[in-house]
């Protein structure tokens, strides 16, 4: 019997519906990312595709190394030193190629960045109402009255109370529930249509870490962003995301909307990632379920699937599909809305 798969909640998915469906606000083509080592390239990110709409949340998902946050990264145009080619527009601008300061003319203003980490993401000498005010005003020349206005105006929007005090004291007087508020006031202060949340409740406990979720899918609708979520965590996703994008050394494995996937995964690593949830019916002590082995080392990928290594079905496959797993890379590809890089794929019907 299938283990029990968290659901997202109704109302936050059911209420942003899919809009100008055939023209995404951020589009990623054939996208790769290759840094240089002493021992020898490591491509982080390979050809990658995905596509994120108005009001709508992608979620990216994958053990730690897949190339998740490389790829947020990307878009935003922070890698120093990286090759990053392919393509990625924002609302048909292509972002591969602009020079920094045409970048910085899009950061924060259409496009912004939650970190993992909001203590050192935030400066610790200056309060939090300076930081969010200086944002505005880099962006809208704004002077400082108003500029400050507007980091209240924020401070209130993510519900810290207090707003107007708390605006003119420090980071390290917020608790971390907090200081991750107001790094996402600080996001949106200039109004981007694009928002990337590189693990944002990590160090959250779980009440938190709900009141955060709920947060960014409140402003969501209400501001109709495109949000790209950045996570380990599949009960994230499922709370969250409309999309999910499974990446796997570097590459995506399978994409899907995400009660598809949730109720029908097709390639073994998201269903490894699944089973490896904990179970409503196990016993208290019961172990939890790991997908055996390690991540790929990018610095020598393998010829054929890089799960295969890990892989129960292709270790108890025929010979000749064994073989193929080993030597010939998989393609993404599947039925309409249901795509999977893999071999010996399990839709909904099929036996798994």
């Amino acid at each position: 019997m299938d283990a029990p798969r968290p659901t997202a909640p109704a109302d936050p998915r059911q209420a942003t519906p899919l809009r100008d469906a055939g023209e995404p606000l951020l589009s990623v083509r054939n996208l790769s990312v290759t840094f240089p080592t002493q021992h020898g390239p490591v491509r982080a990110v390979d050809s990658l595709d995905f596509d994120v709409h108005r009001g709508r949340t992608l979620g990216i998902v994958g053990e730690s190394g897949s190339g998740k946050s490389v790829t947020s990264m990307a878009v935003l145009g922070l890698h120093t030193g990286a090759q990053v080619t392919g393509s990625i527009t924002l609302d048909e601008q292509e972002l591969v190629g602009l020079t920094e300061r045409e970048l910085n003319r899009l950061r924060g203003r259409r496009m912004a960045m939650i970190f993992q980490d909001p203590l050192s993401s935030l400066h610790p000498y200056y309060t939090v109402g300076e930081q969010i005010a200086e944002h505005h005003r880099v962006h809208f020349r704004s002077g400082r009255a108003a500029a400050r206005r507007r980091a209240v105006e924020m401070l209130a929007e993510v519900g810290i109370p207090e707003p107007q005090r708390r605006a003119g004291e420090y980071p390290h007087q917020f608790s971390g529930g907090m200081r991750q508020r107001v790094m996402i006031a600080m996001a949106l202060a200039c109004e981007p249509e694009l928002l990337i949340a590189d693990e944002p409740t990590t160090a959250l406990d779980v009440t938190v870490q709900a009141q955060i979720l709920e947060l960014i899918a409140r402003l969501q609708q209400d501001r109709g962003l495109a949000v790209v979520m950045i996570t380990h965590d599949l009960g994230v996703v499922a709370r969250v995301a409309h999309e999910v994008l499974v990446m796997y050394g570097g590459r995506a494995v399978e994409q899907a909307p995400v009660d598809t996937l949730f109720a029908a995964p097709a390639h073994p690593y998201t269903r490894g990632l699944l089973d490896s949830l904990p179970r409503l019916d196990d016993p208290d002590d019961a172990p939890l379920r790991a997908i055996p082995g390690s991540p790929p080392s990018l610095l020598t990928p393998a010829p054929g699937c890089a799960f295969a290594p890990r892989c129960s079905r292709a270790a108890s496959a025929a010979a000749s599909e064994r073989l193929r797993c080993q030597t010939e890379p998989p393609v993404l590809s599947g039925p309409a809305g249901h795509a999977s890089a893999c071999h010996l794929p399990t839709y909904e019907g099929a036996p798994s």
